[in-house]
């Protein structure tokens, strides 16, 4: 009987590239999509949020869809910052890392949200944002080993 050796590489990691939205200045989500609705050929709306299970809290973070017909692409705009937090359970520890408001991006804090798309090209540009009220897109690439890289694949 011959021996099968299955080698396992750990050095081929998935990428996705998603693109960061800052705020120019502090406004509700509806009005900010007021905005870039009247500005692109597609619409974006609110659909059902993200949730993210901590070990003390629940939390949820508001997505926005659009799909774009020229390019063929459904793009989400998701909020950095959680909107709402649930408490599942008591916290009876005197030093936990885990607040009532969490970021998907914990190094971005100034990021509003964070776009993602179904095409693996990512073409962002085609998203026209009203420039007085955000500062130029950022894109970033995210490996297969941080937290909102398998959240992205969730939803998705």
């Amino acid at each position: 009987m011959e021996i099968q050796r299955i080698i396992l590489d750990d050095t081929d990691t998935e990428e996705v590239t998603i693109a960061l939205v800052r705020m120019a200045k502090e406004m509700p989500d509806f009005e900010f999509f007021f905005h870039v609705n009247k500005i692109n050929t597609f619409s974006f709306q609110r659909i059902n949020d993200v949730i993210v299970e901590g070990d003390y809290f629940r939390y949820f973070f508001p997505v926005f869809e659009g799909y774009s017909k020229e390019t063929q692409t459904c793009y989400r705009f998701i909020s950095n910052k959680s909107s709402e937090s649930f408490q599942k359970k008591e916290i009876n520890e005197l030093f936990i890392e885990e607040q009532n408001v969490k970021y998907l991006l914990n190094n971005f804090h100034d990021t509003d949200y964070i776009i993602s798309s179904s095409d693996s090209l990512n073409e962002f540009s085609v998203i026209l944002l009203p420039e007085n009220l955000t500062f130029q897109i950022q894109e970033i690439l995210l490996t297969s080993d941080e937290e909102l890289y398998h959240i992205l694949q969730y939803y998705e």
